[in-house]
């Protein structure tokens, strides 16, 4: 499949998929959507709702691709003087080749990061990795329906491609292993709005709400996992 990388709105770079005619991040700005959908409604508000008494965070990305959640969380762990472990699941992992020509430590002006941003996609998969005393990593090259864990994380990065081209991977058995995959309380987050997708979440048990979407999206969703009665 031809694979061409591009700019996007706010001048951040992506993947851009023609055969699809999909992106691996909004063509309305890549960091803008990261920063809105998986950062502001997703560590943020996982941060508020845990409280400062236990900063430690558990964090599950569903499509690891360029690297840029993982990154900017890495980032943002250091602001906020929390401790994350960052899982994340790939099946085809972005060559480096592409990798190198992403140009986020630039346009967030974070040039201190971008020996870090590399490194992400250097490190071996199937590993634990201390990257900072704020961040550690595992990459795990598997399939989303091959995920088992249970009571594990408190946030999921849901960000796989659009359900238009992989329908598969929005479907309530995928969201059944995120349900089982998360501690109570734990909260999902993704760019998807569609109706076929919060009814999957709602179908598996999760509270599912509507919030702002990023630039270019009306709405984005927010999935709870409720306390057991």
């Amino acid at each position: 499949m031809e694979r061409q990388v591009i700019i996007t709105a706010d001048g951040s770079s992506t993947i851009h998929l023609p055969d699809w005619n999909e992106q691996y991040h909004s063509k309305h700005g890549a960091i803008q959507e990261a920063y809105h959908v998986f950062i502001h409604h997703g560590l943020h508000r996982c941060y508020r709702l845990r409280g400062t008494h236990d900063p430690k965070i558990s964090i599950l990305e569903i499509g690891f691709g360029t690297g840029l959640n993982a990154w900017i969380t890495f980032l943002e762990a250091k602001t906020l003087n929390i401790t994350i472990d960052y899982v994340g699941v790939e099946a085809y992992p972005v060559p480096m080749e592409e990798v190198l020509q992403l140009n986020y430590p630039e346009i967030l002006n974070a040039d201190d990061g971008a020996n870090t941003f590399k490194t992400l996609h250097r490190l071996s998969w199937e590993a634990h990795h201390d990257i900072s005393s704020h961040f550690s990593l595992t990459k795990q090259k598997k399939f989303f329906k091959e995920i088992n864990d249970e009571n594990t994380y408190h946030l999921i990065y849901f960000d796989a491609f659009g359900a238009r081209v992989q329908p598969e991977l929005w479907t309530e058995s995928i969201f059944k292993r995120m349900f089982h995959a998360l501690k109570e309380q734990g909260i999902l987050v993704t760019y998807s709005a569609k109706g076929s997708v919060r009814r999957a979440m709602q179908n598996v048990g999760f509270t599912v709400e509507k919030l702002p979407g990023p630039p270019g999206k009306r709405e984005m969703l927010c999935a709870s996992k409720p306390i057991s009665q």
